[in-house]
């Protein structure tokens, strides 16, 4: 049976955040959702859908993965916003998806289990997204309830501090296999990784007392960083000094994070080294934050946050949330963002003022009234640049993704 991971009609709520990549591969707590599916079914293997303009670029960034096509007789569909956990696996393995079946929970297709035979989109091209209800109209429901999904763009940081305190309980800790140096300080080893190729400079301070610090393969902590309370160093990112990482703080491979965070994720390649606050955020990968940007994610009056997206304003519930910030999109030195401010894809942001709370995908300026358009060909040329400096080649399929992320903005 050919396990198909899909994106349905609900991927456009996390635009910008996944404008350049599939909705699976938005991160919370320790790994993306894509790595929990590929974690989980690693005995089976799983297929991906997506749309077709990401296609290309993710097929090149995974060599052999099946992608957009119905290779088995007999097909699970399932959800790419699930959170794959041992609830999910267990629903699965346990057999109680029936042929013929599909499994909704609040309006949302889960599961369906079929012949590749009835699909409308088998032996032909998919489409960009699967109207998961329609397909569901065709079989036999199953009304569930209990499994955790993404619904809305925010989720991934309400949901973060719970699934960085779940993703640590399933690491192996008590391992200082990488290079310490004598002068640095390790509170509570016994929940520390320092992995093999790591290294820990002098005077850096590694406070597992409440939770638990993993610095990954090839990360280096420089000196007098403080980690504190659940952080996730990938391989090969970098904690610069002085950094003050407190509670709950995914930085992701190839990553560089100083000043102050807190209960933020931070994407791979991304850029957040210098002094300023940053939390209850999400930086997409190959954001740069200048010199002393801030993030404020209380407001004054502690009441629920809101935010303003394209699709317009949105109420979150949530009392903690700072910046939701979409791949390749910069701000200037001393830039100070707005509680639950989102800013779109490749946005160049500068200006004496607050940003706007909604800042546009491709926007030139601070997204206020007279801010222009950044022009695509100077988007390709920076980002191109910015990627190379990681050693990271600009290639035609990623180039043209890039291009219909713009024309998808109307900028």
């Amino acid at each position: 049976m050919q396990i198909i991971v899909f994106e349905d009609r609900q991927v456009s709520r996390f635009s910008p955040l996944a404008d350049l990549k599939p909705v699976y591969d938005l991160v919370t707590g320790c790994h993306s959702l894509r790595q929990r599916f590929v974690a989980a079914f690693s005995g089976t293997g799983v297929s991906w859908h997506l749309r077709r303009h990401i296609a290309p670029w993710f097929s090149e960034s995974n060599p052999g993965a099946v992608v957009n096509r119905v290779t088995e007789d007999e097909v699970l569909l399932v959800n790419g916003r699930l959170i794959c956990d041992a609830a999910v696996t267990q629903f699965i393995e346990s057999g109680r998806i029936g042929p013929g079946e599909a499994v909704v929970q609040n309006g949302n297709l889960l599961f369906c289990r079929t012949k590749a035979e009835p699909l409308p989109f088998a032996g032909t091209v998919f489409p960009d997204t699967i109207d998961g209800m329609v397909v569901a109209g065709a079989f036999s429901c199953v009304e569930v309830t209990g499994f955790r999904l993404i619904e809305n763009l925010w989720d991934p940081v309400a949901m973060h501090p719970a699934m960085m305190r779940e993703d640590g309980a399933a690491l192996d800790f008590g391992r200082i296999e990488g290079e310490v140096h004598p002068s640095a300080i390790l509170v509570n080893p016994s929940a520390i990784t320092v992995e093999k190729g790591a290294e820990v400079k002098a005077g850096a301070v590694l406070d597992a007392s409440d939770g638990f610090i993993h610095v990954g393969a090839g990360a280096v902590v420089e000196p007098l960083a403080l980690l504190m309370e659940n952080v996730f160093v990938a391989p090969g990112a970098r904690v610069k000094s002085g950094a003050r990482i407190y509670s709950n703080v995914c930085i992701g491979g190839g990553a560089k994070a100083g000043g102050e965070i807190e209960d933020s994720i931070m994407e791979p390649f991304s850029n957040k080294q210098h002094d300023g606050f940053l939390g209850h955020s999400y930086i997409s990968s190959w954001c740069n934050l200048g010199a002393g940007t801030d993030t404020s994610d209380l407001k004054n009056n502690y009441s629920p946050v809101s935010i303003e997206t394209a699709h317009g304003k949105m109420k979150t519930g949530q009392q903690f949330l700072g910046l939701l910030m979409g791949e390749h999109s910069k701000c200037s030195i001393g830039t100070r963002f707005n509680t639950g401010t989102v800013v779109g894809t490749s946005s160049n942001i500068f200006g004496n003022d607050i940003p706007a709370k909604y800042v546009p995908s491709f926007c030139w300026g601070d997204g206020k009234s007279g801010a222009g358009a950044y022009e695509i060909d100077k988007a390709v040329e920076t980002a191109r640049k910015v990627m190379a400096r990681r050693k990271v080649e600009m290639s035609a399929a990623y180039e043209a993704m890039f291009c219909t992320a713009a024309q998808q903005s109307g900028r």
